[in-house]
């Protein structure tokens, strides 16, 4: 499981990163997210890819330079760069991992999930040689987790129980290729059932158990299910994407009972109370994305470990999306 680092994250806008320079391949609304957290962490030398000329509307307001014409074409034309972060449809993530490669980059964040399959990921990890190549799960790096990280690591976790069922209703069922939405428990699932395993631990043991189907979803609309982790913590899960409700994480511990409802937050309720109570917390960039930053930190330093996730713990991830949404 990846290290509590609370501390260290919330401190994180005392770093100075003036001097350093990023490839930012793609330009949809997640790659907007990274300019302006490139912005407020005063980076200024940064490329931006584009495919097409139209698509980078939005990136109007940022002083960066901006290339059109995809990521084949000037990938090989660029000298080495600090960072290179992929922000582009799942399909072509990888693709654009291996030519940044190819073209001698070294350092890569590719956003999340890196693919659909878990054997493709293995398979790109097997080339690497001196590459330091991580996913963009950035709800791991939420200052929320880790301060939960923190209080857990004094009080012993007796049971935990998450929810990730979607709002289905906000889904753009044109953005993407059916594949994607075919595997959504990877594309977007794993987001909140890998805050759950970090917390707890991977299962040793688990049984599913998947209900319904949806036109887009064949394998299932309802997941239940239970198991122990490998921390020996009994776990159970429940979504509904035929319903209401939203993501969400409760531990309870020998002490306390936490939630992280919604994830950027941390509650807790005391022990002979049914009061839930907010937990303060400290966040190093008000106005990025939670995680976002962290991330770019994490990747642009060598002095902490945050536990980053790599290739072939992305590919543990997919292949337990596999085993709780029925995926074949």
């Amino acid at each position: 499981m990846i290290p509590e680092n609370y501390d260290w994250l919330t401190n994180l806008s005392t770093r100075n990163f003036q001097d350093k320079s990023i490839i930012l391949i793609g330009t949809g609304l997640m790659a907007k997210e990274y300019a302006i957290a490139f912005k407020k962490m005063n980076i200024h030398n940064v490329t931006v890819i584009s495919k097409l000329e139209q698509e980078t509307t939005d990136f109007s307001t940022f002083d960066f330079k901006i290339l059109h014409g995809g990521y084949k074409k000037h990938l090989p034309t660029l000298a080495k760069s600090d960072l290179v972060v992929i922000v582009t449809p799942i399909p072509q993530l990888l693709d654009a991992a291996q030519i940044a490669i190819d073209s001698g980059q070294t350092k890569i964040l590719i956003e999340k999930p890196g693919s659909l399959h878990a054997d493709e990921l293995l398979s790109f990890s097997k080339q690497l040689t001196n590459q330091t190549v991580r996913i963009g799960y950035n709800r791991l790096l939420y200052p929320s987790f880790h301060k939960l990280k923190s209080i857990i690591k004094e009080e012993r976790i007796t049971s935990c129980h998450f929810d990730f069922t979607d709002w289905v209703h906000t889904i753009d069922f044109k953005k993407y290729t059916s594949d994607v939405y075919s595997r959504w428990g990877i594309s977007n699932s794993l987001h909140l059932i890998s805050m759950a395993m970090e917390l707890i631990g991977m299962p040793k043991i688990l049984t599913p158990h998947n209900f319904g189907s949806l036109d887009w979803h064949l394998s299932g609309s309802i997941f239940t299910g239970s198991g122990i982790s490998e921390q020996n913590i009994p776990f159970s899960y429940n979504a509904d994407w035929e319903s209401a409700g939203r993501w969400g994480i409760e531990l309870k511990t020998t002490e306390n009972a936490y939630r992280l409802i919604p994830l950027e937050g941390l509650f807790v309720c005391h022990k002979k109370s049914v009061n839930w109570e907010e937990i303060p917390l400290d966040i190093p960039y008000p106005d990025v994305k939670p995680g976002i930053a962290e991330e770019i930190t994490a990747m642009l330093t060598d002095d902490k470990d945050l536990g980053l996730i790599t290739l072939e713990k992305a590919s543990e991830y997919n292949k337990l999306a596999e085993k709780i949404l029925n995926y074949k």
